[in-house]
């Protein structure tokens, strides 16, 4: 039986139908079963650059190129897959292609040969309008980028181990743009070093991403054994795959995308995945940096580790959830899923529901309720907490300023101050301290809102309902309380993502859900994307993170042009992370480049959809799938008139809200639908001074929270300008939201 690892799809492999990958699949079933069987004609190539390279037939037409690994120490023989091309194609390829361990770093790197026969890697690097920007560089005396920095060329051939081609050519690199049109075209793990480089961070710390600094390989083994051992080596995983069994096969040939997430990680992700730590663990970075993917394989790591694990995967929402669930099953369609907390598995759902659940299996919820509520009653439904908070501040009197009084105000302090700290009495109130509400409340207006606290919960009482941060208060309580009276935590593990949108409750619980331990939680988060809620401080909670925190800066979404686009939207606002310290966007960079972001002024309101319904027949003339375009706005009521101006102009658009995204229609949503979610083409639409930022939640908010309320709006903009994969359209009529600068 023979080991599979499959490399990442190289640029010049074509896109393979749909007949094509059923019968590379069936090639690599025999291959795995039986490497001699004759119907394979593994084949070796004559005069080739390695000996180690072979084709075989996947059909009469196509055949694969193949590396031969033999296990000196008497194990199965290891296949490396490169790729598959037209018959002829195939032999020329395969005669000039060549494996290697790279001597600076350890990594293993498989190299395609070109067609013309050109073996000069410098060469097969295109960077467009290269040679011309060169000379006028050259003839304006203007200094490389990366000189500019600081490095030089033996920084990259010797202590990285870039191939001295590659190495000359983003040395003489005018600016970041180009090192990225280099970065394209070089194998995977030198390609993200550029990247990295193109940042400016050090040579040592970019060693230390990519993990160089492992014990270097023993030069005493023979080639293949070389070879097995590199494979080990987290740069090495950029590039390859070892491919356990058939339905991963599967899975990886049918989605089409041999570099696709699922299977290879960066060096610095799977750090993170693999890592054990002696307690919480922060992993933060900008949109499309990947924490998703490292949340979900990380759950699937810890499942791997102890197969009766009780872990808990949340996030914000529900609609979020479900994409975790669905990302975890396309990994692992064997993981074990638990059908609720506490029950070994992989339980995913979210928060809100997770806070359900888990208050719903307490036999006796009346010890939660005195602890947060100082007495014990039935409840059954929901409160609807606006209406609630509007009508108390209305009949109950009192001598505070409308702000005060206003139901969003209220609802804060409720959460954020009252139920945090399980206050029952005024006399607590009084005394708590308020870190982080930005509103100053004397005594006399402590006491009046105490007032309208306990009118508020008296009405709930009454009509036997809770909200859903009482909910949260509730089960925290209840499982804090199993775990003092002996029972245990509910959960050995909790990975949390999109954490910058949980409030205090939604902490208390996550808290209470496991004991603090080693590899207790995971948190994944950007403070940049905070769209909803106050800002919260971990340590507050009980959660101590203590130096375990990290940041990913390789964007993996969107274009060079797009995220540059999207960082310059925060430019100018102070952001605090989770841990109270400052977010930077320093050092995010993009692996594709792509246009420059079209921003499109319009003379009125009617011109703006004709110029948005043009823009987006083009992209459909041009071949676009419809659904992979999205037109993000603001309010509902935007969303909705885009939706029925596109269709009276002949196309096909869905309101996308809680309903999934459906095929052959382009998607219309709200910039707060949009999050965990991306499309190859993006209009951000209605992006003026009235809409972005909404002037009328800003009017809602007190003075003393204007500033985190226009934070809440900057980052809403960010995340949905950072949703557009490919290309970015900007449009407004009026004056132009001074959040685009």
């Amino acid at each position: 039986m023979a080991h599979l690892v499959i490399a990442t799809n190289t640029k010049a492999m074509p896109k393979l139908d749909g007949s094509i990958k059923s019968k590379v699949h069936d090639f690599f079933e025999k291959l795995s079963s039986d490497d001699t069987n004759p119907s394979l004609h593994i084949e070796p190539i004559k005069s080739a650059v390695d000996p180690r390279v072979r084709t075989g037939r996947v059909d009469l037409k196509y055949r694969a190129i193949l590396f031969r690994i033999d296990n000196k120490l008497g194990g199965d023989t290891t296949y490396i897959y490169m790729g598959t091309w037209m018959h002829d194609e195939a032999i020329d390829l395969a005669r000039k292609s060549m494996l290697r361990v790279n001597p600076i770093n350890g990594t293993l790197e498989g190299i395609v040969g070109e067609l013309d026969g050109n073996s000069d890697r410098k060469k097969r690097v295109v960077v467009p309008d290269f040679d011309n920007k060169l000379n006028r560089a050259v003839a304006e005396e203007s200094v490389p980028f990366l000189v500019g920095i600081g490095y030089t060329l033996t920084d990259l051939t010797d202590k990285l181990g870039l191939d001295p081609a590659i190495a000359e050519l983003a040395m003489k690199a005018a600016d970041d743009n180009e090192i990225i049109d280099i970065a394209q075209h070089a194998v995977a793990w030198e390609g993200s070093a550029l990247l990295d480089l193109a940042t400016g961070i050090s040579i040592d710390d970019i060693r230390d991403k990519h993990a160089f600094d492992d014990e270097p390989i023993d030069t005493s083994l023979d080639d293949d054994e070389q070879v097995l051992k590199a494979l080990e080596r987290p740069a090495s995983k950029m590039q390859f795959a070892y491919i356990e069994d058939d339905e991963e096969l599967r899975r990886v040939i049918e989605g089409g995308d041999f570099a696709a997430w699922r299977t290879f990680l960066h060096p610095e992700q799977r750090k993170y995945v693999d890592a054990n730590r002696n307690g919480a663990f922060r992993l933060s970075g900008g949109a499309g940096t990947g924490k998703t993917v490292v949340a979900i394989h990380r759950a699937r790591h810890l499942m791997s580790l102890n197969p009766d694990a009780r872990i808990v995967l949340t996030t914000f929402n529900k609609t979020l959830a479900l994409g975790l669930l669905s990302d975890l099953r396309s990994l692992d369609p064997n993981i074990t899923e638990a059908k609720q907390p506490g029950d070994p598995g992989v339980y995913v759902r979210g928060i809100d529901a997770l806070a359900k659940a888990a208050l719903d299996q307490a036999d006796d919820s009346g010890p939660a309720c005195e602890a947060v509520f100082g007495t014990a009653f039935e409840f059954a439904g929901r409160t609807n907490s606006d209406a609630v908070w509007r009508e108390v501040s209305q009949s109950v009197e009192t001598d505070l300023p409308a702000h005060l009084k206003a139901s969003s105000f209220l609802e804060h302090e409720y959460v954020a101050v009252v139920l945090a700290n399980r206050i029952t009495s005024l006399e607590q109130y009084a005394r708590i301290a308020r870190p982080g509400r930005g509103v100053r409340l004397s005594r006399p207006q402590r006491i009046a809102v105490w007032k309208l606290v306990e009118a508020y919960r008296r009405h709930n009482r009454m009509e036997g309902t809770v909200s859903f941060p009482e909910v949260l208060a509730l089960a925290a309580e209840h499982l804090r309380l199993r775990a003092e009276s002996g029972v245990g935590a509910a959960a050995d593990h909790v990975i949390v993502d999109e954490a910058q949108d949980l409030h205090a409750t939604h902490w208390a619980l996550l808290r209470a859900l496991v004991a603090e331990g080693p590899n207790d939680l995971f948190i994944a988060e950007d403070s940049h994307q905070r769209i909803y809620g106050q800002p919260i401080v971990l340590s507050r909670f009980g959660i101590k993170i203590v130096g375990r925190s990290r940041r990913l800066t390789l964007n993996y979404r969107t274009t060079a042009q797009n995220l540059q686009f999207a960082v310059g939207i925060l430019s100018g606002a102070d952001y605090q992370d989770l841990e109270q310290s400052e977010e930077s966007t320093a050092e995010y960079r993009s692996a594709r480049t792509g246009p420059t972001p079209v921003l499109i002024e319009c003379s009125s309101a009617g011109d703006e959809l004709d110029r948005v319904a043009a823009q987006i027949s083009e992209w459909i003339a041009e071949g676009i799938e419809p659904s992979t375009i999205a037109v993000l706005t603001r309010g509902q009521s935007d969303r909705d008139r885009f939706v029925r101006a596109l269709g009276e102009r002949g196309i096909e658009a869905r309101a996308l809200d809680s309903n999934p995204a459906s095929a052959g229609h382009v998607q219309a949503l709200t910039m707060h639908r949009s999050k965990g979610m991306e499309f190859s083409r993006v209009v951000l639409a209605g992006v003026d001074d009235t809409h972005v930022p909404s002037a009328a939640t800003l009017r809602s908010v007190p003075e003393e929270e204007q500033a985190e309320a226009l934070l809440r709006e900057r980052s809403l903009l960010y995340v949905a300008a950072s949703r557009a994969r490919d290309e970015l359209v900007v449009t407004w009529s009026g004056t132009k939201s001074a959040l685009l600068g």
